[in-house]
């Protein structure tokens, strides 16, 4: 009892879970006395939907890569109270960089910098949550994917070939966790999601959710309720099997390992709901906006270029429902990545979830409850009317 959670990254789409998880009562109302939210950008309790609670404190821009490691600690001393009493740390910070060999070194000097300062801070420190993700199993590698035929994919699969290897900064950051505790006090493990299903207070490169949700919103206002809408990918994407990793649940699975470190340390975990595909969850997406979802045509809408088409009906629709500026046209948003989930990643990728399993985790989240979740947390954040 009396753990103090440290977030890293908290307003993005695993780290604002993690707060709200807890703020929320996981898994239960005494596990935390303090949830520390380190975020970039400002936010507040309001944007970010979280409960007001006393345990909770939002602390906005500490840059991990400024200064010297002294200079980083003193900051983080100055704005984060009570810091001293932190017990577990969940890291989501994340520099995205087009070249992949500084990318990998940035991301591996923000985790180290950030740790070691929280270790120096806190001698309570006992854990640290690291995230990857599937392309750990080079699902980015498209049709060069290397364990098509070592499906479910588990967590002890060899790591992928070079140069593909080299290129991706997950290594390097379970190298650096593996390397700076060893002979230390606090444990740590890595979460492997797939594309997580979920809401952000601020706009976000890689929410799937609410591109849809935008998309979807749009298409109901200007081509009217009712109306069949055509899955935006092929017919091989509609098929391929997959698991969806809901938001909640990863916070649930990370908040669960960091107590249970005599069952978790220095292990990897997939974490993700039901096994599916588009076929069976598109229809029930459409649904939500009172639209019928079917299958791909030739020239079904890109949810990106239709957005960007009917963006005068897209500011009638802020205007009259009093919706939050700027999620259509953020600077932030990946077109592409839409694109990447629904159409590219067109081959099976099941995970396996025996290992969080045999560890005792075994919550259950089904497709419709997933897109639900995430879709009434952005109509209550106006960002969909």
């Amino acid at each position: 009892m009396g753990n103090h959670a440290l977030v890293y990254g908290a307003s993005g789409i695993s780290g604002w879970a993690i707060v709200n998880t807890i703020l929320n009562g996981y898994p239960d109302k005494e596990t935390f006395t303090k949830v520390s939210a380190l975020v970039n950008r400002p936010l507040t309790r309001e944007m970010a939907l979280w409960p007001d609670d006393p345990r909770l404190q939002i602390v906005s821009g500490i840059d991990l890569l400024k200064g010297s490691q002294e200079e980083l600690e003193k900051t983080i001393k100055e704005n984060v109270p009570e810091v001293d009493s932190v017990t577990q740390v969940y890291f989501y910070s994340y520099k995205q960089d087009d070249d992949n060999v500084r990318e990998c070194k940035t991301n591996e000097a923000m985790l180290e910098r950030a740790v070691t300062a929280i270790e120096s801070l806190s001698p309570k420190l006992s854990y640290v949550v690291l995230p990857s993700g599937t392309k750990i199993y080079g699902c980015q590698m498209l049709d060069r994917f290397p364990f098509a035929n070592d499906l479910p994919l588990k967590e002890t699969l060899p790591p992928i070939p070079e140069p593909d290897l080299s290129q991706l900064f997950y290594y390097n950051q379970i190298d650096c966790l593996k390397r700076i505790s060893k002979g230390k006090k606090w444990n740590w493990c890595e979460v492997r999601p797939d594309n997580i299903i979920g809401f952000v207070p601020n706009n976000n490169a890689y929410c799937l959710a609410q591109t849809l949700a935008l998309y979807l919103s749009l298409y109901r206002a200007v081509e009217g309720e009712g109306t069949k809408c055509p899955f935006p990918g092929t017919e091989k994407s509609w098929v391929n099997k997959y698991n969806e990793s809901p938001q909640d649940m990863v916070a649930h699975f990370s908040i669960f390992a960091s107590l249970h470190p005599e069952k978790t340390a220095s292990q990897s975990y997939n974490v993700g709901g039901q096994e599916d595909n588009w076929k069976g969850k598109w229809p029930i997406i459409c649904d939500y906006f009172g639209l019928k979802g079917t299958g791909p045509e030739g020239n079904s809408p890109q949810p990106g270029a239709y957005i960007e088409k009917h963006k005068k009906e897209w500011a009638e629709l802020e205007s009259k429902h009093n919706l939050k500026k700027g999620s259509v046209d953020s600077d932030i948003t990946h077109p592409g990545f839409q694109y990447y989930i629904m159409t590219m990643f067109d081959f099976d990728r099941p995970m396996s979830m025996e290992a969080s399993h045999k560890v005792g985790y075994t919550e259950e989240m089904k497709t419709p409850e997933t897109w639900k979740i995430a879709f009434d947390r952005m109509r209550k954040a106006k960002v969909i009317p």
